[in-house]
């Protein structure tokens, strides 16, 4: 096996999934686990077994680890923050990686890792300017210009699951509350778990809400949010105008995002054409971990 391998991890809220990874982006093997519950230290713990057994089972030397993680580290203090998984926020996840695990290790947000992916060898191969979309358990996004991630000097380039939802109707302010201690943000309105949630309050079954691309009656449910996708793209590209929207995770499979957000824009981005290509991630549940593998 060639010597320029490398790892990556994908961190999740549910699952933590770690691959190895050729030069060329190909996923050599890969194991995953679930991510323990509210667990920082077996988190850590779970990574390293991960990582540990992928190295053993294809009898390579420790390699570089990239891991991409549902948050990101503070630039100023460099412990982790914005995370989902709350157990994880201010704690030193890199550092203590890096211990547990005797080698180097980059962190990214998992939206960043998604778009690196997709804009070097994916769906928006040779595009300027991509902006990639995590729609799952949570919403996210990252941004990549010219073939380089942009993390901002801040490092929260393309955190677009915690702005308020653009022009909100009367019965959608002030919205739900957020983990983040906000009201409204766009995590409350386009993730799996927030259609979830708004179907149970209208009396429908989560197979419903789950299926809602197929269910006739969740007809209205699929329309509203693609209403509230459409917004929320719109403004992205009033801001930074990509060529290319990729968009990954859970909801990526619902059809009618490609078909059907398009022609939604025109009235609402302020340019008289609107060609933004929105296409799924061509990797799919691998983008993540190749990305994250990329941060070396």
């Amino acid at each position: 096996m060639s010597s320029d391998h490398r790892l990556g991890v994908d961190l999740g809220g549910t699952k933590i999934e770690a691959a190895l990874v050729a030069a060329d982006g190909t996923v050599i093997s890969s194991r995953r686990a679930p991510t323990p519950s509210g667990d920082y230290r077996g988190t850590l713990e779970a990574i390293r077994d991960l990582v540990q057994g992928l190295e053993s089972d294809e009898g390579v030397p420790p390699a570089p680890l990239g891991i991409g993680v549902p948050g990101s580290l503070s630039p100023g203090s460099g412990l982790m923050r914005n995370a989902n998984s709350t157990c994880l926020n201010g704690q030193p996840l890199g550092t203590d990686l890096e211990q547990i695990l005797d080698r180097p290790v980059r962190l990214a947000n998992d939206a960043n890792c998604l778009a690196l992916s997709e804009a070097v060898d994916g769906a928006a191969a040779g595009a300027h300017t991509v902006f990639g979309v995590i729609l799952g358990t949570g919403v996210g996004g990252g941004v990549v210009v010219n073939g380089e991630l942009v993390m901002g000097h801040n490092a929260v380039a393309g955190e677009w699951g915690h702005m308020p939802l653009p022009w909100p109707t009367t019965a959608e302010s002030p919205g739900e509350a957020c983990y983040c201690g906000r009201h409204g943000c766009l995590e409350t309105w386009l993730s799996g778990t927030a259609v979830e949630a708004e179907a149970r309050r209208e009396g429908m079954t989560i197979t419903q809400a789950t299926d809602m691309a197929t269910s006739p009656d969740a007809a209205e449910l699929l329309d509203r949010w693609l209403d509230r996708l459409a917004r929320s793209f719109a403004v992205v590209i009033n801001i930074l105008d990509p060529d290319v929207i990729v968009v990954g995770g859970g909801l990526n499979r619902i059809d009618a995002i490609y078909s059907e957000i398009s022609p939604r824009l025109v009235d609402l981005v302020f340019s008289d054409v609107v060609s933004t290509r929105i296409v799924p991630a061509m990797h799919g549940d691998s983008s993540g971990i190749r990305g994250a593998a990329r941060l070396w």
